[in-house]
């Protein structure tokens, strides 16, 4: 067994390992259950050498032999296990960070949670597993890596010249919508932009980003909303709501509060704690 384990969450880049490593399991027990991992997203990359692995993914079972790699979502509703006298050596990578969660989400809605890799990916991969077992120097250099394999088995998945062309027609889109999050975004006016029916819009758009297009609007709604609420101070938080697309400020304090664990209110107040903790130990070191 070779692992290396990182704090999830502290390093706010695109993308971030939080573990890695290469194991052989057999006669123990092994079981992982991605409702029981905490509330931090990440994601599990594991590639099996040899033997068997279990995986219950949103109820259906799957067996893993050699040369199934598996990707999982945490937190998620799946499992994975050794099974009672079964052995399994696999490598992995655990990472989070924007990028990488965005990646592997469109990843699962088109490929699904057991992937058929080619064996360069792979190897390039379980390489990725080893340079970050050998130990990275810098968070930076940690992240390159991550980013890497992310980048790896995208080329992977989204490699054919279908894909692509997938992918880059949902950027009007995404372009207009990050052009217009403090106005209305009905999806019937997104699909508007390709000229599609809003069912086969949606469609596609899943399967391009990973998510259907009301929760990726959400998603883009609240990521501006906490960079505002850690940047200007002198806004009211009803302010910042409108600003977003939050008509309603009671929806957006409730809806803030489901992501982010805290309200708008608690929210800044932590924010601009921890910016004065780190602003005066800087001025203490000069």
């Amino acid at each position: 067994m070779r692992t290396v384990s990182l704090p999830r969450g502290r390093h706010r880049l695109h993308a971030m390992p939080t573990s890695a490593g290469y194991e052989i399991r057999q006669g123990e027990t092994y079981d992982w259950d991605g409702r029981k991992r905490g509330q931090t997203p990440f994601t599990v990359l594991q590639h099996t050498i040899s033997g068997t692995g279990r995986l219950r993914y949103e109820g259906r079972n799957h067996r893993l032999g050699a040369g199934d790699t598996l990707l999982v979502l945490v937190p998620h509703n799946h499992r994975y296990w050794l099974g009672k006298d079964e052995r399994w050596e696999y490598f992995w990578i655990s990472m989070n960070g924007e990028e990488a969660l965005r990646v592997h989400r469109s990843i699962l809605a088109v490929a699904g949670p057991v992937l058929k890799l080619q064996q360069p990916t792979i190897d390039h991969l379980a390489d990725c597993s080893l340079r970050l077992v050998k130990g990275a120097n810098s968070p930076g250099s940690a992240s390159a890596i991550a980013y890497e394999a992310a980048m790896a088995l995208y080329d992977d998945i989204f490699g054919s010249h279908a894909f692509i062309q997938e992918q880059s027609a949902m950027q009007p889109v995404i372009d207009h919508i990050n052009a217009n999050l403090d106005k209305p975004l009905p999806v019937g006016e997104l699909a508007d932009i390709l000229g599609l029916s809003r069912a086969h819009f949606s469609r596609r758009f899943g399967e391009s980003e990973g998510l259907p297009p009301a929760e990726f609007v959400l998603q883009l709604r609240l990521e501006r909303a906490a960079k505002l609420l850690t940047n200007t101070a002198f806004l009211p938080v009803k302010e910042v709501a409108i600003l977003c697309g939050f008509e309603d400020a009671n929806y957006f304090s409730k809806v803030f509060r489901r992501v982010y664990g805290i309200n708008p209110t608690e929210f800044r107040t932590t924010g601009m704690y921890a910016a004065v903790r780190n602003r005066s130990a800087a001025d203490s070191e000069r």
